[in-house]
């Protein structure tokens, strides 16, 4: 299996959200199915189904976590220098808008593009990697084609 990369802070949210299910949703879930069952007919119970539906949700997010924790590679970027690569915070600026973005390339399950966490897997990641301080970057987005200019590159 492929290793998974992965920011310290994403590893430890993922961690958080599996012990949450397993300490807090799992138990609460059966509770419900049992007070449920004690309603009588379950064929036409909806509060039953409803609750099995969200046990089933609940342990099929349990099942991925635990994949997903047992094949990540923690990479600390606070470790890294030089050219981007895999956790650098980078600052760009858009060379048609002047408009400037800073953005983390993390690993997909902790990518989060509100908050600033860019999939590595992304066209703007993969355009990004390599490169240094200064350069230009051509990216060829679902929007069209865009052009960055790289400002500044941080490991924190």
């Amino acid at each position: 299996m492929e290793k998974i990369p992965m920011t310290p802070t994403g590893f430890a949210a993922l961690e958080a959200e599996l012990k949450q299910l397993k300490a807090v949703e799992r138990p609460a879930i059966i509770k419900a199915i049992s007070e449920a069952r004690e309603h009588g007919d379950l064929s036409e119970n909806a509060e039953y189904h409803s609750a099995r539906e969200k046990q089933s949700f609940i342990e099929g997010r349990i099942k991925e976590l635990e994949g997903v924790l047992g094949l990540a590679e923690v990479i600390d970027p606070t470790k890294l220098a030089g050219s981007i690569k895999f956790g650098a915070k980078v600052t760009l600026v858009d060379e048609d808008t002047d408009e400037e973005k800073t953005w983390q390339i993390v690993g997909e399950h902790e990518a989060n593009i509100e908050k600033g966490l860019l999939n590595i897997k992304s066209p703007i990641a993969r355009a990004l990697i390599g490169k240094d301080e200064g350069d230009s970057v051509e990216v060829r987005t679902p929007g069209g084609e865009k052009s960055y200019e790289v400002l500044k590159i941080e490991y924190s």
